[in-house]
């Protein structure tokens, strides 16, 4: 493999809003510089049918789930291939990709785990061309993991520090964070903290038709109402020991309207900009708790990424609930705070091809597992 090898990451989180595409140059040590990052909308008809698809109470049929498979797989082999255009690179220059694809349904829990994307992986190695690393998380498992986050050995790897204590927290539609002591070559700790953005996505594509609250403007307008926040708190999920992961199978509008029945009957009680106040601070307080409560290190410095760091309202929550530690975007580390879950499995795809494993935390020990499922090309042998 090259020393200057280059590898797509591909990537739609729980916010389900498109692809987010990182195209990156990794050195000899395999560590990545961006080229190019952009994302991807879904078209309005395929996200309809994904927020559909994970709905509590969805029942697919094998033909749709099928189709949903297939059709995502080229949303994200076109997403690539926008990409390098865009770039004015040729697909035939790409060593590999790497592609998360969009996850439908996460139960890590025993009797029978599991962990379920879409976007085939075998589809966007036939439409692009190009080697395609995929089914990142099912391994992890198998082997007694949660699958979920997975960032957290990219993080350790590429944004670690030896002269500070570092947090990186991964605001998504869900929120993770990562622990990087200095100096330290132990098992990265990583684990998802509660909701990020889904619930204030939710909240406010129902009352105004809005895809996201734009810098937490709506959010800013209202206030916070402390017996909702105390019953939103008061989830099992939010005192569970990691390691630890969760998605919209818990955290969707349907537990949002059950928590509100329990607190004062009907939401039409609260003032819809008071129950997105108090969503933004969900998410702020969940993750400051889960610091307090599992992080050992008491003075480290704490670096977003993810949807949640261009929402100005919640930064400024988390740098006033979090003090005195310091609070910024990973851009002041050099990467790109919006991308850096699709910088991740291009990292991913790298290493797997390179056949080296990566340190994951599971129920039991932490373990060396070597991820991903390799789809050569239409006319490429199969490794």
């Amino acid at each position: 493999m090259s020393s200057e090898a280059l590898f797509v990451g591909l990537i739609s989180g729980t916010s389900m809003d498109g692809v987010d595409a990182a195209l990156a140059r990794f050195d000899a040590q395999g560590l990545p510089e961006t080229v190019r990052c952009a994302t991807f909308p879904y078209p309005a008809l395929l996200r309809a049918r994904l927020i559909e698809a994970i709905a509590p109470t969805a029942r697919l049929t094998l033909h749709e789930f099928g189709t949903l498979d297939v059709d995502v797989g080229r949303h994200f082999a076109d997403a690539a291939l926008a990409l390098l255009h865009e770039a004015g690179v040729h697909a035939r220059t790409i060593t590999a990709i790497g592609s998360h694809g969009q996850t439908i349904r996460h139960h890590p829990s025993p009797p029978t785990p599991y962990s379920l994307q879409v976007g085939c992986g075998a589809t966007i190695a036939a439409r692009t061309g190009i080697t395609t690393v995929a089914d990142f998380r099912r391994l992890d498992v198998a082997c007694g993991g949660e699958g979920a986050p997975l960032v957290p050995p990219f993080h350790a790897a590429c944004l670690g520090s030896a002269h500070e204590d570092r947090i990186i927290v991964n605001i998504g539609g869900i929120t993770n964070l990562t622990l990087i002591p200095q100096a330290s070559d132990t098992a990265t700790l990583g684990f998802d903290t509660g909701p990020g953005n889904c619930l204030m996505d939710e909240w406010i594509a129902r009352h105004r038709g809005a895809g996201f609250d734009e810098e937490g403007a709506w959010a800013a307008a209202g206030s916070v109402i402390p017996e909702l926040l105390d019953a939103l708190l008061a989830h099992a999920y939010f005192v569970q020991t990691p390691p630890k992961s969760t998605g919209r199978e818990l955290f969707n509008l349907a537990f949002l309207e059950q928590t509100i029945a329990t607190v004062q009957g009907s939401e039409a009680t609260f003032d819809a900009a008071d129950v997105q106040s108090t969503l933004c601070e969900l998410t702020v307080e969940s993750l400051a708790r889960s610091i307090e409560a599992h992080v050992p290190v008491r003075r480290a410095s704490i670096y977003v990424c993810g949807g949640g760091a261009r929402n100005t309202e919640l930064m400024t929550r988390l740098a006033r609930r979090l003090a005195p530690r310091t609070v910024l975007d990973t851009d002041a580390l050099g990467i790109d705070a919006g991308y850096i879950e699709a910088l991740a499995f291009a990292w991913y795809a790298q290493r797997r091809l390179a056949e080296a494993p990566t340190l994951l935390t599971t129920r039991v020990a932490p373990r060396a597992l070597c991820l991903g499922v390799v789809h050569a090309p239409c006319g490429a042998r199969e490794s």
